[in-house]
């Protein structure tokens, strides 16, 4: 009996990175580098209000969890040459500041709000909806999270008074999260081969 391995016996295997696949994650590091350019001081501890946390979300939101990670670790590669994060800084100096945990919050979030939204692409539709949901905060919680770390190291908070630091940007970093899943919601209907099979 011959062993010779047809293409019916491989369409199971996971497959690889595609050009299609680097499309997205070029178009969506795009995107997060040009929502850099909206950057509102607030607070005391030199954290300003960004779109640039949101993108994130929305990355692994719309791309899932490998290809959005992908894409967001991209930007912070491109920025360390380049001043592509919010108020025109680079991923060395922002490494070197209070926001330094954030952009490890960046990552992870788009890992796993990417991860929990793709796995919610098979429920019904409120399921997905609240998935979603689920998915976006629980990645600003961790976007939070990581920003505490970094806001001791950095800004030589104590864990309390890093984490009180977060209030002022609660209400509009809730608000964008909703605005990010409407989004990201409304791409998957619009294009459902998004998600590769």
């Amino acid at each position: 009996m011959s062993t010779h391995t047809t293409p019916a016996a491989t369409a199971g295997s996971k497959p690889g990175i595609t050009a299609v696949d680097i499309a997205y994650i070029a178009v969506f590091a795009a995107i997060f580098w040009i929502l850099g350019f909206v950057s509102i001081p607030v607070g005391t501890a030199g954290v300003p209000i960004v779109l640039q946390n949101a993108a994130a979300i929305l990355t692994g939101l719309v791309l899932g969890a490998r290809r959005g990670t992908a894409s967001v670790v991209l930007i912070l590669l491109i920025g360390l040459a380049f001043p592509v994060l919010a108020g025109g800084r680079t991923t060395l100096y922002a490494l070197g500041s209070p926001t330094a945990g954030y952009l490890v919050g960046y990552i992870i979030s788009a890992a796993v709000a990417g991860a929990i939204a793709y796995s919610a692409l098979r429920s019904s539709k409120a399921g997905r909806v609240i998935l979603f949901l689920v998915a976006g905060y629980l990645g600003l919680a961790l976007q939070y999270l990581f920003g505490v770390f970094g806001l001791m190291l950095r800004a030589d908070l104590s864990f309390g008074a890093a984490w009180l630091a977060q209030v002022p940007f609660l209400p509009a970093d809730a608000a964008k999260i909703a605005v990010m899943v409407i989004i990201a919601l409304a791409v998957h209907a619009a294009f459902p081969d998004m998600r590769r099979r």
